[in-house]
């Protein structure tokens, strides 16, 4: 019975989509307004999918990416029965035996979760996160209605660059792990014991008694939002400090953690006893050691000029979607260097550098490590609240000086010198090989024992010049053979005869004076 509620809540799903499609005429194309008001008509669901796709400007065109984050997450509250539903289903008792009172008014409302304020009999002040009930398995039937609806879309401009299903697969994977509230109560333990020695940040304290799968319970933070200036310069705040400390500890978290804060916006940082306290640690970005040092790396790149610097790590960072083309990747990056010159490292915009590689791997079909879409989106977040309360501030000198900072206090000069010493050695013993080596290569050439296998990537041009060069020694063992041929015959009293020659052998030299007319007029032409 429950197989066949589910089967027609799926087939009237289903309907749903299909007149929210027709009523947006996408039999006619798809662009990137028409795909944010598709999402916002289809629902909350939808709505998510779409703020997680916006993070995807590796594979997504960047205008659709900033269209889809214009998507609202703010929708109309569950009821507080629903709510107190979920709290007994979690806890397994009624929420009044640990709660002195909740308000029945969310401090907010969003497509997985809402959040309401309250109090434990114990006195201390906190807010309840709550999943909305049965979005789950709501999420789960829609992402499993658009793989089926993916098949069924019309050819438009962007299905080419996208892989949609793997877009859908990875936007599922990371809902059910921002469903999942145990992931989020760990990443705030995580996040704290990471910041730990930094004075001037904090996170809320968890209650992880309350914490289920689907509730979180967290100490409620007042204060003021990072951006409300004028109520932070009325308590004394100094806006330029803010600013420089959130800038140096997002930093420390992409560069010496590898752990960040992917949604870095205002409602999330908020300021409180002379501290930035970041909260909500739902949405989170890692970076492993190898993905930090690439990035620095590809920075560095772009202050040297170096395209192969930065072809080399963008190559360790990503990986093609199809048959790579390293002479294309080459060609791109050398546009993108003609933008930049020979910019001073302390002049460089990282977020842009970071977004036009993103571009350049787009173009290539590389797809880039999940951390790094997050680290843009970061980045871009944090240039915002810093253009709006501190527009004096750099990022990138900051950046850079904590950077330099790091090198030298944490690099090992012994593992350097020992390496460097290693290499050398090395080097030294492969040179004086090199004499053996060549004598060797060249016995064997004479012998006939040498092959040289060589993998080229021809240009147009070469590819155009080999054809001709090909087509013409074949058409010179046709006359070659030909006129061979012929002279012999005409050696013979083979008949019938023309003018005396046998006219087997007449034909073949006439065959042969034919196609060098042929080569000749077509080397004429190809000159011209």
């Amino acid at each position: 019975m429950s197989e066949k509620k589910n089967e027609n809540g799926y087939k009237g799903r289903f309907r749903e989509i299909a007149a929210v499609l027709h009523k947006h005429e996408i039999s006619k194309g798809i662009t990137p307004e028409k795909l944010r008001l598709i999402l916002e008509d289809l629902g909350p669901t939808f709505v998510k999918v779409g703020q997680l796709m916006s993070l995807r400007s590796d594979i997504l065109p960047k205008n659709y990416c900033d269209e889809l984050q214009k998507l609202c997450s703010d929708v109309p509250p569950m009821p507080f029965y629903e709510v107190e539903e979920v709290l007994r289903d979690s806890f397994g008792y009624e929420w009044q035996e640990e709660f002195e009172w909740i308000d029945e008014t969310p401090l907010g409302s969003a497509s997985i979760a809402q959040v309401h304020r309250a109090r434990l009999k114990t006195g201390e002040e906190v807010v309840i996160k709550v999943q909305r009930k049965g979005i789950y398995e709501t999420m789960a039937r829609d992402i499993g209605l658009m793989h089926k609806l993916v098949s069924l879309v019309p050819p438009i401009s962007i299905t080419d660059m996208v892989d949609f299903k793997m877009v859908l697969n990875e936007l599922w994977k990371v809902t059910q792990e921002e469903m999942n509230f145990i992931i989020e109560a760990g990443n705030m333990e995580e996040f704290k014991e990471k910041n730990r020695d930094v004075v001037f940040v904090d996170t809320p304290v968890l209650f992880k008694e309350y914490t289920t799968s689907s509730v979180i319970v967290m100490e409620y933070i007042d204060g003021y939002a990072i951006d409300d200036k004028e109520h932070l310069l009325e308590d004394g705040y100094d806006m330029n400090e803010i600013g420089s400390k959130y800038v140096d500890n997002f930093i420390k978290q992409v560069m010496d953690d590898g752990f960040f804060h992917a949604d870095p916006h205002p409602g999330n940082v908020r300021i409180r006893d002379g501290k930035i306290v970041w909260i909500d640690m739902g949405m989170m970005g890692r970076l492993t050691e190898r993905d930090r040092e690439q990035i620095a790396k590809a920075v560095e790149g772009v202050a040297l000029n170096d395209i192969g610097m930065i072809q080399d790590a963008v190559l360790a960072l990503g990986e093609f979607r199809g048959e790579p083309d390293p002479s294309q990747l080459y060609k791109d990056i050398r546009g993108l260097m003609a933008k930049y010159g020979t910019a001073d490292m302390g002049n460089i915009d990282v977020a842009e550098v970071l977004q036009d590689l993103m571009d350049v791997m787009k173009e290539n079909k590389i797809t880039m490590p999940h951390g790094l879409t997050m680290l843009a989106r970061g980045l871009a977040h944090v240039e915002g609240v810093l253009a709006d309360i501190s527009p004096q501030i750099n990022m990138v000198e900051i950046a850079a000086s904590r950077l330099k900072s790091q090198f030298i206090q944490n690099h090992d000069w012994k593992k350097e010198a020992k390496s460097g010493a290693k290499s050398i050695y090395l080097s030294m013993r492969k040179a004086v090989d090199i004499p053996a080596l060549v004598a060797d290569l060249l016995d064997g050439y004479m012998k006939g024992q040498t092959r040289i296998n060589l993998d080229l990537h021809a240009g147009e041009d070469l590819a155009n010049l080999l054809r001709r060069v090909t087509r013409n020694v074949v058409m010179g063992l046709w006359v070659m053979a030909l006129l061979i041929s012929s002279s012999i015959i005409c050696t013979t009293d083979m008949k019938p005869k023309i003018l005396g020659i046998p006219a087997l052998g007449a034909i073949g030299y006439l065959g042969a004076s034919v196609i060098v007319l042929y080569v000749f007029i077509k080397h004429i032409f190809s000159r011209k």
